[in-house]
């Protein structure tokens, strides 16, 4: 809500400019990946491996994707798409704080002109 009063307080045109310049700054659009990347550390279930020693494989990056309440997908990752997987996913956050904040300044330019058509319409009465 403090947002929302903060964006009331500024001009129409700046207001534009603002939503203008979010819009230049998203990453591209075919770079985005929605998801959580993390490290495992495996055990393959060999008695006479390694691991059974507490020396663990990996580590196994994985990449989890929630699609709704009771489904998740995931897969692994190699290790040479890691940092490629990660800018991805930090450009979806990224977008997606994007469009939260164009879509406030949209709604504040909506309730502006519905308050100046408002106001045109008492005024031809």
């Amino acid at each position: 809500m403090a947002e929302r009063e903060k964006l009331a307080k500024i001009s129409e045109l700046a207001l534009r400019s603002r939503r203008d310049g979010l819009t230049r700054l998203l990453p591209p659009l075919g770079e985005v990946l929605r998801g959580s990347l993390t490290e495992r550390y495996l055990t393959c279930g060999n008695p006479d491996c390694k691991c059974a020693r507490g020396e663990r494989h990996g580590p196994v990056w994985y990449l989890s994707v929630t699609l709704d309440q009771a489904h998740r997908a995931g897969c692994t990752v190699p290790a040479d798409q890691v940092e490629q997987v990660r800018r991805w996913i930090e450009n979806y956050h990224q977008v997606k704080e994007s469009l939260e904040r164009i879509s406030d300044i949209n709604r504040e330019l909506m309730h502006r002109q519905k308050a100046k058509n408002k106001k045109r319409k008492n005024g031809a009465k």
